[in-house]
């Protein structure tokens, strides 16, 4: 309890600069089809919203599942860079699928771009996704100091 009133006073006297939302844009991920950011910073944590197969070239969904994944992927990336993090900073990935047998070929691209540790993670199978995507990824990453 006495960590808490601690931990408590010290963010009350520092203001609570250190939790302002910082809103996260880059053109090189696809622009919010409505009212959401790309992502928003919190201190040391980012927040990314789902992401689907949507090249932000030309504002298309590519086509199949595994090239929506290899695009959700480059946008993801894209989105970190603009807050200098990288796919290792991530800790934690939520996957919607609208069919659930395109899980083992999900592992099988998913382990293309983590590695051990890996993050924590959970795949939801849904009805349906905006632009009629196959897949859908939301993250959240920490960015430690190096």
């Amino acid at each position: 309890m006495k960590k808490f009133v601690f931990l408590f006073l010290f963010f009350s006297l520092i203001g609570c600069s250190f939790f302002k939302k910082e809103i996260i844009y880059t053109e090189k991920a696809p622009k919010p089809i409505g009212p959401y950011s790309q992502a928003i910073k919190v201190g040391a944590f980012i927040f990314l919203s789902g992401q689907i197969g949507v090249d932000p070239s030309t504002n298309n969904l590519e086509e199949g599942v595994e090239n929506q994944f290899v695009q959700i992927m480059k946008n993801i990336e894209n989105i970190l860079v603009a807050t200098n993090s990288k796919l290792s900073d991530i800790v934690k990935v939520t996957i919607y699928l609208v069919d659930i047998n395109d899980f083992e070929k999900l592992n099988q691209l998913y382990s293309r771009y983590f590695t051990e540790p890996y993050p924590a993670r959970e795949t939801v199978e849904v009805s349906r996704l905006p632009k009629n995507a196959k897949i859908e990824i939301s993250i959240i990453a920490v960015k430690t100091r190096r």
